[in-house]
């Protein structure tokens, strides 16, 4: 025997007998079985049976290969005894043999009946244990290695838990790593590394390291079966419910389900009044969904298309409430003012009550936040008697959020615009288009073009939504467009509408609605309607000049809830104010005095008329977003080259404004005793300065400029307490402006007596209050000469500019000697 005892009773080589394995690797210390069917290994065996049952166990490179070669075969084996042998009917022989000592194969030995080799041991190293620190990581190499170990059998269920219990009681880490590389399922090359490695340390770390990677797969295939057995578990439940509601439905009668759904199709399809394209269309769709299998997704894109035709308004309207008093007495109750609108309601309703049909009116509100557009469609539709859908336009950017996508789209509806109709259940209510200015356009399309049709009374009766691929009629369908301005609306868009301005309110008309709507509503949103609560009106006023800046009411109505959300806390804690009435009730009275204590600091700074006449400082007036403002021009002339300087939130608009001004100026500069060179010696610098950060553009405030070039130029004061608006073009002409109550309503909140516009203006005088008309002196002007002499402080105003030389001096008094002009190289006094 070649190996018997120690090293050191080696006797003299012997060949042995080799025994080639497929697709296993045999460890030193484990036992095996094995079914042997090869000549040459059964040959191998009975030749170690009949010797001391000693073989060499060598795995092939290759499993498929019947008759391998020497260099087919590992040169590193174990060399094994066979514990016990038997053969089989068949011819085959099942041996059990057990793994002894790893071993090397030196020599070949030919021989015809099977393979023999002379092998040389290989010596096992194990782990160095001298020292603390060699023990330590060996006991952490250990630990990491059972641990690891159990981790994997716990995942491989093909493993035993009794292999864990004997690997838990091996000590020797050289053994350690051959029991558990025996049992782990890896590769063939992995294991003959490990068989052919003698340093059981590394042994180990290589061990440890294959584990690692074997567990990471054992996961993944626990997740996917995992994944698996639910998706079964949920088929096979969903199978047997099905074949359950199928049993009962047999039994009921109900064998068919679909066929019921088809019959029931076209009942319905029968009963509903639509158009008759809408009919043929439906019954083509009918026939071809009798056709598909009921669980095609082609059958259920079908049956969605019948839904959405059916579900639709075709012929559903509501009665029109044609009582004008009723009518008139539901919108006085619901907005204060705003006569206009309210006006153009009564007579649509009036005319659909001396005709039978009328095509709905398409109206744009137009006017700035807060004015009451969107409540005052609702008012409309109760006026009226309609349903009401409100579809947002804010931000819609796509084409088909309009006019719907094609059916051959996934996932294809129709457009905002028939799934509203199919919300209101009606085919003629009130729909209101907000914010129709807040459109966008991009690759998607253009959402403004497509509402050309819809807004269309030519048209509309035979909108065509993609989805639908039908005409639909939406000629009774009061629209109602809702717009904070009109700069943002395509002008073919515009041409479609009627468009309804909503001026700003003045502060009497809020004093009215904070009484009548807003205080009402607030105490009952803050659960005090019993408490007895007055809010005068100085407080009101208060509010509305120290805590709001806007054109509508929105803000006034927050800082009102304030007021009552404080009243609802000193209720609650019944301290700090309230005094019992005879009643027993608490009583609370807001004054203007008392406001501050509500709603602490004022928010809005004061922007009241300036205290003396200044020079280069005139009055503006501007409309922006949140109503009329009284924007102040300054202008400052210093030595220069001729650059002039505009700053302030400025437009294109207001700079073109500037420059003809400039222009003017120079123009005239004879008649203004300015020489003809003055220009290109100063330089001048228009100043829009604008606290409440609000900015504006447009043609308005080129008279306002050229007074404060004039003033600036010839040294002159300007009035404080005059106010102007209105554009200039080159030769002097003062032209027309919009936005006119809003400019006059701002300037009389702060104070202003005298207020000069353009001529073609005046009609529009007949907007205002009559109390704001008392309070105002206004100067209608056709040339800018009339301006300067209205609002330059001048000893002799009706001289200045009546001549177009300089042969009589505006700036001495009647019975003086004139004086020299003065020098425009120097600096003019700004504000």
């Amino acid at each position: 025997m070649l190996f018997k005892g120690d090293d050191a009773k080696k006797r003299g080589a012997k060949a042995l007998p080799l025994l080639p394995l497929r697709d296993i690797i045999v460890f030193p210390h484990m036992v095996v079985p094995l079914f042997v069917g090869r000549e040459k290994s059964v040959t191998a065996l009975e030749r170690a049976m009949a010797e001391e049952k000693v073989i060499v166990l060598s795995a092939q490179q290759r499993a498929k290969t019947n008759d391998p070669t020497p260099d087919e075969i590992f040169a590193v084996g174990t060399v094994g005894t066979i514990i016990q042998l038997l053969r089989l009917p068949d011819g085959t022989v099942k041996v059990l043999v057990e793994g002894k000592r790893r071993a090397r194969i030196t020599k070949w030995i030919e021989t015809d009946t099977c393979f023999s080799v002379e092998v040389q041991g290989l010596a096992e190293e194990e782990p160095d244990t001298e020292g603390e620190e060699a023990r330590t990581e060996l006991e952490a190499l250990l630990r990491s290695v059972h641990q690891t170990f159990e981790t994997y059998v716990k995942l491989n269920k093909r493993i035993p838990p009794e292999m864990l219990i004997s690997v838990q009681t091996i000590e020797q880490p050289s053994r350690l790593a051959d029991t558990i590389a025996g049992a782990l399922g890896l590769k063939l090359a992995d294991k003959q590394a490990l068989l052919e490695e003698c340093k059981a340390q590394k042994r180990l770390e290589k061990l440890l390291e294959l584990m690692q990677a074997e567990i990471d797969v054992l996961q993944v295939e626990k997740k996917i079966r995992s994944r698996v057995k639910k998706q079964m578990e949920k088929t096979q439940k969903e199978y047997y419910l099905n074949e359950q509601m199928q049993a009962i439905q047999k039994e009921l009668g109900e064998r068919d389900e679909f066929k019921n759904e088809i019959v029931e199709l076209e009942e319905k399809i029968k009963g509903k009044a639509m158009s008759a394209e809408a009919k043929s269309r439906l019954g083509k769709e009918l026939k071809k969904l009798k056709m598909m299998s009921p669980m095609s997704a082609e059958a259920t894109v079908v049956r969605n298309y019948i839904d959405w035709v059916l579900a639709l308004p075709w012929e559903d309207k509501t009665q029109d409430k044609l009582d004008i008093k009723e009518a008139s007495d539901i919108l006085d109750e619901d907005h204060y003012g705003l006569q206009k609108v309210k006006e153009r309601v009564l007579e649509y309703l009036s005319v659909q009550a001396l005709v039978k049909k009328l095509r709905g009116p398409i109206l744009c509100l137009v006017g700035p936040p807060g004015v009451g557009k969107t409540s005052l469609a609702k008012s409309i539709a109760r006026a009226t008697g309609r349903k009401f859908v409100r579809l947002s336009l804010g931000g819609v950017r796509d084409e088909a959020e309009i006019r719907g996508h094609r059916r051959t789209y996934i996932g294809a509806l129709p457009g905002k615009l028939v799934q509203s109709l199919r919300k209101a259940g009606s085919n003629n209510p009130v729909f209101l288009l907000d914010e129709i200015d807040k459109m966008s356009t991009d690759f998607r399309g253009d959402p403004a073009s497509a509402l050309l049709e819809v807004l269309d009374p030519e048209q509309n009766a035979s909108f065509n939504d993609h989805y639908l691929d039908l005409d639909y009629d939406l000629s009774d369908v009061m629209f109602i467009a809702t717009a904070n301005t009109l700069q943002s609306i395509p002008a073919p868009l515009i041409d479609r509408m009627e468009i309804i301005q909503l001026p700003s309110y003045t502060e009497w008309e809020k004093v009215s609605i904070a009484k009548k709507y807003l205080v009402p509503k607030e105490k009952a949103a803050n659960g005090v309607e019993d408490v007895d609560i007055e809010i005068d009106d100085d407080a009101l006023r208060s509010v509305i000049h120290h805590y709001t800046r806007e054109a509508g009411v929105r803000n006034l109505e927050r800082e009102i809830g304030t007021i009552l959300r404080k009243i609802a806390k000193e209720v609650v804690a019944q301290k700090d104010g309230p005094v019992p009435s005879e009643g027993g009730k608490l009583v609370f009275r807001v004054t203007a005095q008392s406001v501050p204590k509500y709603l602490d600091v004022h928010k809005v700074p004061a922007h009241r008329a300036e205290e003396k006449d200044e020079i280069g400082l005139v009055n503006g007036l501007a409309w922006t977003s949140v109503g009329g403002v009284v924007l102040p021009v300054e202008v400052a002339v210093m030595p220069g080259k001729g650059k002039v300087t505009l700053t302030g939130k400025l437009g294109e608009t207001m700079q073109e404004s500037a420059h003809a001004a400039m222009s003017y100026i120079r123009s005239r500069s004879g008649a203004l005793n300015l020489d003809r060179d003055f220009h290109s010696k100063i330089d001048v610098h228009v100043h829009f300065p604008d606290p409440f950060g609000s900015g504006t553009d447009g043609p308005s405030a080129g008279i306002t400029m050229a007074t404060a070039l004039a003033s600036a130029l010839l040294r002159i004061p300007a009035r404080r307490d005059v106010a102007m608006t209105g554009e200039i073009s080159l030769r002097g002409r003062v032209m027309p402006i919009g936005g006119l109550k809003e400019k006059v309503l701002a300037a009389h909140r702060i104070g202003i007596k005298t207020l000069i516009l353009p001529r073609v203006n005046r009609k529009d005088l007949r907007e205002l209050p009559k109390g704001v008309l008392k309070a105002i002196n206004f100067i209608a002007v056709d040339h800018m000469d009339e301006v300067l002499r209205n609002a330059l402080v001048l000893p002799r105003p009706n001289d200045f500019l009546a001549a177009p030389s300089a042969a009589i001096d505006w700036r001495t008094p009647l019975g003086e000697a004139p004086s020299a002009p003065a020098p425009v190289d120097e600096p003019a006094t700004t504000h």
